[in-house]
């Protein structure tokens, strides 16, 4: 895996790319929160985790979350926010699906500049925010 992200340039990766990793990074944690808190089977952990993975969840989260960050980190959530974005999902509002992507694309960055210990701490409050309702 390392060789793989060495080869990924930092200032011109674009922003959907870094939302598409986020996207399945963020996935991971969730699924891997879920199961360590529930026996359900794979099926229902999958409808668990929408509530936390879903367009709608992500910008929920990263309103929450928003006191919580640098700048470092606003500026990319803007950056991954504010990128054109040629299609949008039939199941949230275009805003909302603009603050998950860039939501996905702070994950992503987080994760391709392995800075681990951010990004748990940023899940783990993402994650907060739904065991709290």
């Amino acid at each position: 895996m390392e060789e793989y992200i060495n080869n990924i340039d930092m200032q011109t990766i674009p922003e959907q790319t870094l939302a598409f990793i986020g996207d399945a990074v963020y996935n991971v944690y969730v699924r891997t929160y879920l199961a360590s808190i529930s026996t359900a089977k794979a099926g229902q952990l999958h409808v668990m985790s929408i509530k936390y993975v879903s367009g709608k969840g992500q910008a929920e989260t990263i309103d929450k979350l928003m006191d919580m960050l640098t700048e470092e980190e606003i500026a990319i959530y803007k950056r991954g926010r504010n990128t054109n974005i040629p299609t949008v999902s039939k199941h949230v509002d275009v805003v909302d699906y603009k603050k998950a992507t860039g939501f996905e694309a702070l994950i992503g960055y987080l994760y391709l500049t392995r800075n681990t210990q951010r990004l748990d701490e940023i899940v783990k409050s993402a994650i907060a925010t739904f065991e709290e309702e």
